[in-house]
């Protein structure tokens, strides 16, 4: 009786999660290698793609996409957005600078794989993105995500920027142009479905060739930008 009791109450085994998957299109064999290898230790699976059969992209749930910004890429890009299922992935390009990048700054490039690819480069880029890839989201602070911003200081210089990463707080920018912590500015800038934003805020540190903002709490068009990050982590 006992036994029988015992058997009825036995736990159901929880289902298996499905990994989360990045697309690698039309990369060359030893990229193929690298970046598996690289995803694989924080449980990515990699999925091979020709340009031709980049259209699954439009069809299949990916969580992450790498490729190089040749011929083609664009239309890979515009599969990707346009999909019910992948308009949020994280989209990173192979190769390339931040203003080539920019080309594609429509489609939310998220980051850059520098060549040549080298396996502590590309680990560090994976460590750094892999818990929005797995859709952990609230347990990432900034956003990974590239495009222009336009910004003003208070004495009228106006210098041109890609951003680097996102929070609702204040981003991060690269340039060559400098800029004195502790400045206030006014940036503006979009975001796939963010219209262009302005918003004020200050300068809270400087390196080389990059600084960081922080958002002016006075200023309520932050709330915007906010929404979105809400909204991009949910969906």
């Amino acid at each position: 009786m006992e036994k029988a009791f015992g058997i009825g109450l036995a736990p159901n085994l929880p289902a298996k999660k499905t990994a989360a998957r990045a697309a690698l299109v039309d990369l060359d064999a030893s990229s193929n290698s690298l970046l598996t290898e690289c995803f694989r230790q924080f449980g990515i699976e990699t999925v091979p793609l020709s340009l031709i059969a980049a259209q699954r992209l439009h069809q299949e749930k990916f969580e992450a996409c790498v490729l190089n910004p040749g011929p083609g890429a664009e239309s890979v890009m515009e599969a990707a957005r346009t999909s019910p299922s992948n308009s949020r992935l994280i989209l990173f390009i192979l190769g390339g600078n931040a203003q080539e990048a920019m080309r594609y700054s429509k489609y939310g490039v998220n980051a850059v794989f520098q060549e040549p690819l080298e396996r502590p480069a590309a680990l560090k880029l994976v460590r750094a993105t892999h818990m929005l890839v797995r859709h952990e989201f609230r347990r990432y602070a900034r956003i990974p995500i590239m495009t222009e911003v336009t910004v003003v200081s208070n004495d009228g210089q106006r210098l041109s920027a890609s951003s680097i990463d996102l929070s609702s707080g204040g981003m991060s920018l690269k340039s060559s142009e400098d800029i004195a912590t502790g400045s206030s500015v006014e940036i503006s800038f979009s975001l796939l479905t963010l219209p262009r934003v302005t918003v004020k805020a200050v300068v809270t540190w400087r390196k080389p060739k990059s600084f960081g903002l922080r958002f002016d709490h006075g200023d309520d068009r932050r709330h915007k930008v906010k929404e979105w990050i809400d909204a991009y982590l949910e969906n």
